[in-house]
């Protein structure tokens, strides 16, 4: 298996967040007004953009390593999975804060992602019946389980993103992995 795309993939998504935030350094420049704002028209552009902006370089730090350590666990089973966790969990997790976020506020990060990730990764081998996946998932959930505390509602964190991050995760893991032939031979 040629591990060097995943990891090119996975990169590249955060370099992209880095770029992203080095330009909203630039004078007169304020990219993260393009975050999610609740319930208003203006706000749906925020869900595609919302995990590539941050409220500046501690936020962005937060989520890089989970991010990678996470999405290439993810994509190591193919570019194309993890393309599909991400636009299921972005999409969750973007339409659940667009609906749900306290108004007038406005929500970015990764972290959406990265909750999303952590629940697929848990959950998967469940839907699967796969007990290598449901090792690895419990693997994932001992190392980056602490992060699990950000779905507490607190000041100044997007308690909807996580919250819905983490459905999309979940929700992931059961439409592309569920097994539909009712069969047990590979149960757990």
């Amino acid at each position: 298996m040629d591990m060097a795309r995943p990891l090119v993939v996975v990169a590249s998504l955060v370099a992209v967040m880095w770029v992203v935030e080095l330009l909203d350094l630039l004078p007169g420049t304020d990219l993260d007004r393009f975050g999610i704002q609740p319930r208003t028209l203006r706000g749906l552009f925020g869900i595609p953009v919302a995990p590539f902006l941050h409220s500046g370089f501690g936020h962005l730090l937060a989520n890089t390593i989970p991010f990678l350590v996470l999405g290439i666990a993810i994509a190591l089973g193919g570019i194309g999975r993890f393309v599909k966790v991400c636009l299921i969990v972005g999409a969750i997790s973007g339409l659940g804060t667009w609906l749900f976020a306290t108004g007038g506020t406005v929500h970015l990060g990764a972290s959406g992602l990265v909750f999303g990730f952590l629940t697929y990764l848990v959950t998967r081998g469940v839907f699967a019946r796969n007990l290598a996946w449901l090792l690895g998932g419990l693997l994932a959930l001992f190392v980056y389980g602490g992060i699990l505390w950000g779905l507490l509602p607190r000041p100044g964190a997007s308690f909807s993103g996580h919250l819905f991050g983490a459905i999309g995760g979940v929700v992931a893991a059961w439409v592309l992995h569920r097994r539909s032939d009712g069969s047990d031979d590979a149960a757990l």
